[in-house]
Protein backbone atom coordinates (compact mmCIF):
# COMPACT_ATOMS: atom_id res chain seq x y z
CA UNK A 1 0.00 0.00 0.00
CA UNK A 2 1.53 3.18 -0.81
CA UNK A 3 0.10 6.86 0.08
CA UNK A 4 -0.86 9.05 -2.81
CA UNK A 5 1.69 12.03 -3.52
CA UNK A 6 2.47 14.88 -1.13
CA UNK A 7 -0.73 13.13 0.67
CA UNK A 8 0.72 13.62 4.15
CA UNK A 9 -1.56 15.15 6.86
CA UNK A 10 -0.97 17.79 8.68
CA UNK A 11 -1.42 18.32 12.71
CA UNK A 12 -5.03 17.67 13.09
CA UNK A 13 -6.36 20.85 14.84
CA UNK A 14 -4.10 22.32 12.22
CA UNK A 15 -5.87 20.81 9.22
CA UNK A 16 -9.37 21.28 10.74
CA UNK A 17 -8.77 25.24 10.60
CA UNK A 18 -9.25 25.62 7.08
CA UNK A 19 -12.69 24.09 6.53
CA UNK A 20 -16.15 24.72 7.39
CA UNK A 21 -16.95 20.89 6.84
CA UNK A 22 -20.62 21.19 7.48
CA UNK A 23 -20.80 24.28 4.90
CA UNK A 24 -19.00 22.33 2.51
CA UNK A 25 -20.69 18.51 2.70
CA UNK A 26 -24.12 20.93 2.09
CA UNK A 27 -23.22 23.04 -0.60
CA UNK A 28 -22.05 20.10 -2.39
CA UNK A 29 -25.18 18.31 -2.56
CA UNK A 30 -24.48 15.48 0.06
CA UNK A 31 -27.88 13.49 0.95
CA UNK A 32 -29.59 10.62 0.13
CA UNK A 33 -28.72 6.76 0.86
CA UNK A 34 -25.44 5.44 1.05
CA UNK A 35 -21.92 7.72 0.85
CA UNK A 36 -18.65 6.59 0.05
CA UNK A 37 -15.77 9.16 1.31
CA UNK A 38 -12.43 7.98 -0.78
CA UNK A 39 -9.71 9.45 1.49
CA UNK A 40 -11.50 10.24 4.92
CA UNK A 41 -8.43 11.50 6.65
CA UNK A 42 -9.25 12.55 10.16
CA UNK A 43 -12.88 12.37 9.16
CA UNK A 44 -13.31 16.21 9.48
CA UNK A 45 -16.15 15.66 6.70
CA UNK A 46 -17.66 12.14 7.60
CA UNK A 47 -19.18 13.28 10.81
CA UNK A 48 -21.10 16.20 8.96
CA UNK A 49 -21.80 13.47 6.05
CA UNK A 50 -23.26 11.10 8.42
CA UNK A 51 -25.37 13.38 9.72
CA UNK A 52 -26.98 14.37 6.55
CA UNK A 53 -27.76 11.29 4.98
CA UNK A 54 -30.05 8.26 5.58
CA UNK A 55 -27.19 5.28 4.62
CA UNK A 56 -24.32 5.04 5.99
CA UNK A 57 -20.86 6.53 5.38
CA UNK A 58 -18.33 4.28 4.03
CA UNK A 59 -15.08 6.03 5.12
CA UNK A 60 -11.75 4.73 3.36
CA UNK A 61 -8.15 5.38 3.55
CA UNK A 62 -4.57 3.74 2.86
CA UNK A 63 -3.53 5.30 6.55
CA UNK A 64 -4.11 3.15 9.80
CA UNK A 65 -3.63 6.27 11.78
CA UNK A 66 -6.55 8.39 9.60
CA UNK A 67 -8.34 5.06 9.70
CA UNK A 68 -8.22 5.28 13.87
CA UNK A 69 -8.96 9.24 13.94
CA UNK A 70 -11.78 8.70 12.02
CA UNK A 71 -13.12 5.65 13.65
CA UNK A 72 -12.86 8.06 17.01
CA UNK A 73 -14.39 11.24 15.74
CA UNK A 74 -17.50 9.24 14.22
CA UNK A 75 -17.61 7.51 17.60
CA UNK A 76 -17.23 10.62 19.77
CA UNK A 77 -19.94 12.37 17.68
CA UNK A 78 -22.95 9.20 18.33
CA UNK A 79 -22.71 8.44 14.39
CA UNK A 80 -23.74 5.07 14.67
CA UNK A 81 -23.92 5.24 10.68
CA UNK A 82 -20.01 5.09 9.81
CA UNK A 83 -18.04 2.02 8.58
CA UNK A 84 -14.50 3.32 8.43
CA UNK A 85 -11.76 0.69 6.57
CA UNK A 86 -8.31 0.49 5.85
CA UNK A 87 -7.89 0.15 1.99
CA UNK A 88 -5.80 1.14 -1.14
CA UNK A 89 -8.88 1.84 -3.05
CA UNK A 90 -7.07 2.47 -6.11
CA UNK A 91 -5.23 -1.34 -6.20
CA UNK A 92 -8.21 -2.85 -4.81
CA UNK A 93 -11.23 -0.91 -5.23
CA UNK A 94 -13.12 0.49 -1.97
CA UNK A 95 -15.00 -2.86 -2.06
CA UNK A 96 -18.78 -1.42 -2.43
CA UNK A 97 -20.86 -2.83 -4.90
CA UNK A 98 -21.79 -1.44 -9.14
CA UNK A 99 -24.20 0.99 -8.62
CA UNK A 100 -24.80 1.10 -4.96
CA UNK A 101 -23.94 4.96 -3.57
CA UNK A 102 -26.24 7.73 -3.94
CA UNK A 103 -22.41 9.63 -3.16
CA UNK A 104 -19.03 10.23 -3.34
CA UNK A 105 -16.84 12.25 -1.12
CA UNK A 106 -13.46 13.36 -3.21
CA UNK A 107 -12.10 15.96 -1.24
CA UNK A 108 -8.80 16.97 -1.41
CA UNK A 109 -7.39 13.89 -3.61
CA UNK A 110 -7.21 14.70 -7.26
CA UNK A 111 -3.69 15.59 -7.20
CA UNK A 112 -2.43 11.87 -6.85
CA UNK A 113 -1.14 10.31 -9.99
CA UNK A 114 -4.10 7.84 -10.59
CA UNK A 115 -6.75 10.49 -10.20
CA UNK A 116 -8.66 8.71 -13.67
CA UNK A 117 -8.77 5.65 -11.93
CA UNK A 118 -10.04 7.15 -9.06
CA UNK A 119 -12.69 8.68 -11.00
CA UNK A 120 -13.39 5.52 -12.81
CA UNK A 121 -13.94 3.44 -9.03
CA UNK A 122 -15.98 6.76 -8.10
CA UNK A 123 -18.23 6.07 -11.43
CA UNK A 124 -18.00 2.47 -10.80
CA UNK A 125 -19.82 2.70 -7.02
CA UNK A 126 -22.63 5.74 -7.87
CA UNK A 127 -26.04 4.27 -8.53
CA UNK A 128 -26.97 6.56 -11.68
CA UNK A 129 -28.39 9.81 -10.34
CA UNK A 130 -25.63 9.71 -7.94
CA UNK A 131 -23.23 12.73 -6.80
CA UNK A 132 -19.85 13.66 -6.49
CA UNK A 133 -18.48 16.46 -4.33
CA UNK A 134 -15.11 17.75 -4.87
CA UNK A 135 -13.10 20.13 -3.56
CA UNK A 136 -9.34 20.80 -3.85
CA UNK A 137 -6.98 23.28 -2.86
CA UNK A 138 -6.67 26.89 -4.97
CA UNK A 139 -4.00 26.85 -8.04
CA UNK A 140 -4.57 30.34 -8.78
CA UNK A 141 -3.10 31.80 -5.51
CA UNK A 142 -0.85 31.15 -2.39
CA UNK A 143 -2.31 29.33 0.09
CA UNK A 144 -1.05 28.13 3.78
CA UNK A 145 -1.35 24.07 2.68
CA UNK A 146 -2.16 22.14 -0.12
CA UNK A 147 0.01 20.19 -2.83
CA UNK A 148 2.58 21.77 -4.83
CA UNK A 149 1.54 24.04 -7.61
CA UNK A 150 2.70 21.30 -9.69
CA UNK A 151 0.26 18.88 -8.94
CA UNK A 152 -2.35 20.83 -7.95
CA UNK A 153 -5.28 20.17 -10.10
CA UNK A 154 -7.51 23.28 -11.56
CA UNK A 155 -11.14 22.66 -11.24
CA UNK A 156 -10.73 22.77 -15.59
CA UNK A 157 -8.87 19.70 -15.47
CA UNK A 158 -11.23 18.10 -12.71
CA UNK A 159 -13.93 18.91 -15.29
CA UNK A 160 -11.96 17.29 -18.00
CA UNK A 161 -11.05 14.48 -16.27
CA UNK A 162 -14.29 13.79 -14.77
CA UNK A 163 -16.39 14.30 -18.29
CA UNK A 164 -13.73 11.84 -19.66
CA UNK A 165 -14.87 9.44 -17.04
CA UNK A 166 -18.42 9.53 -17.98
CA UNK A 167 -19.45 11.99 -15.44
CA UNK A 168 -21.78 14.88 -16.48
CA UNK A 169 -20.97 18.14 -14.48
CA UNK A 170 -23.18 20.01 -12.39
CA UNK A 171 -22.14 22.90 -11.38
CA UNK A 172 -19.12 24.79 -9.96
CA UNK A 173 -19.32 26.19 -6.28
CA UNK A 174 -18.34 28.91 -4.41
CA UNK A 175 -16.88 27.73 -1.37
CA UNK A 176 -17.54 30.87 1.01
CA UNK A 177 -17.33 29.17 4.37
CA UNK A 178 -13.67 27.73 3.06
CA UNK A 179 -11.57 30.58 1.51
CA UNK A 180 -8.55 28.34 0.26
CA UNK A 181 -10.71 25.65 -1.89
CA UNK A 182 -12.72 25.51 -4.69
CA UNK A 183 -15.82 23.02 -4.95
CA UNK A 184 -17.45 21.06 -7.67
CA UNK A 185 -20.46 18.96 -8.54
CA UNK A 186 -20.71 16.01 -10.86
CA UNK A 187 -23.55 13.15 -11.44
CA UNK A 188 -22.91 10.08 -12.85
CA UNK A 189 -26.02 9.83 -15.57
CA UNK A 190 -29.24 8.33 -15.15
CA UNK A 191 -30.04 5.32 -17.45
Amino acid sequence: MAKGRESGMPDEAYWGSFFDPECIVSKLDCAGGDVVEFGSGYGLFTVPAAKLISGIVYAVDIDPQMVAATKTRASDAGCSNVIVQQRDFLADGCERPDNSAAYAMLFNILHIAEAQELLRETYRVLAPGGKVGVIHWKSDEETPRGPSFSIRPRPEQCREWAERSRFRFVRDEELCCCSWHWGMVLEKPGF
